[in-house]
């Protein structure tokens, strides 16, 4: 009886890793199992980097709403702790966006604070 091998799923399987790898540099897009480990990598590094991004971005907001108070005569987290006090439920990103996009609102926001 002749030794069964599902030939079909196993070219799937390596299709799908060398059609993903490709774009990549020299043996890392045509050979199997250095795309393969390139590619395990690459998802690792995805992984982490969604992580990275929310953390970056925080940030980001946290720096731009700090110089948009200290305009106003106030540091951040005098501003945080007042809006906290005042119960105005707004999170830093909407911050970061007034204080951005609409400096008036925003500038009438932290004189509300204050």
């Amino acid at each position: 009886m002749p030794r069964s091998v599902n030939a079909v799923a196993s070219r799937a399987r390596r299709k799908r890793i060398l059609k993903a790898a490709k774009g990549y540099y020299g043996k890392r897009k045509n050979v199997y199992t250095v795309a393969k480990n390139v590619m395990e990598k690459g998802l690792t590094y995805s992984y982490v980097g969604r992580k990275l991004k929310k953390r970056e971005y925080r940030t980001l907001w946290i720096a731009r709403i700090n110089a948009a108070v200290r305009e106003e005569g106030m540091t951040y987290s005098q501003f945080i702790n007042k809006l906290v006090q005042k119960n105005i439920d707004l999170n830093r990103k909407v911050l970061a966006d007034l204080a951005m996009n609409e400096p008036e609102s925003f500038k009438k926001l932290v004189a509300s604070v204050k």
